[in-house]
């Protein structure tokens, strides 16, 4: 899979969700379960509600118990978005045969699939830029400025992607390498964050 194959997974679950563009419809992933779309689907998928939830946190008037209450479903978002990178990556390896660290091969600090999480992110802002850009309550300045910045977002686009297709065949032919660190976020364990543990 390339870097172009990704961005297609993205932008349908994209427009999959602002079908309804509801923070509460179900995921109804289309692609088959163990694939590395399914994967891709549902990480984008998380990030989209994500967006959509950050959004509803700059209400200027909203009831602090209701920024409470979302504040709470984007750190739960978050650890979804993290377990779901990690088993981007555990699929990498376990479904490419990479030959490992060749002589002389460089370790790579991000991973594939740490990669893939910018790549998603990237195409909500491509998605949403564009909107900007024709959205008819807006004056033209406002339209041209998004339009300069949704041309920087479409260059940034070709630019990971050459990234991610560089990496991945460094990754096949053995001249880069990488490292899997899981995360191992301490805030959301009740055995290791403070405030959690010390209420017990």
């Amino acid at each position: 899979m390339q870097a172009g194959d990704c961005f297609r997974v993205f932008d349908r679950s994209i427009l999959d969700y602002h079908e309804e563009n509801r923070i509460d419809q179900p995921l109804a992933n289309p692609y088959p379960a163990g694939t590395l779309e399914e994967l891709l689907y549902t990480k984008n998928w998380i990030d989209t509600v994500q967006w959509h939830l950050e959004d509803l946190t700059r209400v200027p008037d909203a009831p602090d118990s209701e920024i409470a209450r979302i504040k709470r479903a984007i750190d739960r978002s978050n650890q979804n978005r993290t377990d779901t990178v990690e088993a981007i990556d555990d699929w990498i390896l376990n479904h490419l045969n990479l030959p490992g660290k060749k002589p002389g091969a460089f370790m790579n600090s991000e991973t594939p699939a740490w990669l893939l999480d910018r790549m998603s992110i990237l195409a909500l802002k491509i998605f949403h830029m564009k909107e900007e850009t024709v959205r008819p309550d807006a004056s033209a300045e406002h339209k041209e400025r998004c339009q300069q910045k949704l041309e920087v977002l479409l260059e940034q686009k070709e630019d990971l992607s050459l990234c991610f297709d560089e990496l991945l065949t460094d990754l096949k032919t053995g001249k880069r390498y990488f490292k899997l660190y899981r995360q191992m976020k301490m805030y959301n364990d009740k055995n290791l964050n403070p405030a959690l543990y010390a209420r017990k």
